[in-house]
C-alpha cells in the first residue's frame, strides 16, 4: 500500500533531501503482510470470543433450569411421596423430572428464538407498513 501526504518527511535528526519532483510530499510504503497479520489477529480474537460468550450463555441457562427444577422438587415433595407410596420407582420419578427439565429448556429456547426473530423483524415490518402504495409500485 502506498500513501501520499502533503506533510514533509520527518528527519529524525538527519538531514533529508527531498527531490524537487516530489513537491514535499511524503510517500509511505507498508507491506500487505502487516495488514494481513492484523486482520488474522482480529479474526483469531473473535473466533475465541464468540464460543466463549456462547458457553457463558449456556451455563447461565443451565443454572436457571437447575434452579427451577430444585424449587419444583421442593414444592412437590408430597406428590413425590404419594407416587412412591403408590409404587412408582425412582427411575420413573427421575424420568418425570428429566422430561420436565427438557421441555422447560426447549420452551425457553423456542421462546427466545421467537422473541429475537420478532425484534429482528420489527423494523422492516414498520417500514413496510409505512410505505405508500404508489411508492411500492414505483420501485417494482
Amino acid at each position: 500500500m502506498v500513501t501520499v501526504t502533503d506533510r514533509p518527511p520527518s528527519s529524525r535528526g538527519q538531514a533529508v533531501t527531498v527531490p524537487p519532483w516530489t513537491a514535499a510530499r511524503q510517500v509511505t510504503v507498508s507491506r500487505p503482510s502487516d495488514t494481513l497479520t492484523a486482520q488474522a489477529d482480529a479474526k483469531g480474537a473473535l473466533d475465541t470470543l464468540c464460543p466463549g460468550l456462547g458457553a457463558v450463555a449456556l451455563v447461565v441457562g443451565a443454572i436457571g433450569v437447575a434452579n427451577i427444577m430444585v424449587i419444583s422438587v421442593l414444592e412437590r415433595r408430597q406428590e413425590i411421596r404419594l407416587r412412591r407410596a403408590l409404587g412408582a420407582t425412582r427411575g420413573q420419578i427421575r424420568a418425570q423430572f428429566m422430561s420436565e427439565a427438557i421441555l422447560l429448556s426447549l420452551a425457553g429456547g423456542i421462546a427466545a428464538a421467537v422473541i429475537i426473530g420478532s425484534l429482528a423483524g420489527l423494523l422492516p415490518a414498520i417500514r413496510a407498513a409505512r410505505l405508500s402504495p404508489t411508492r411500492a409500485l414505483w420501485t417494482v
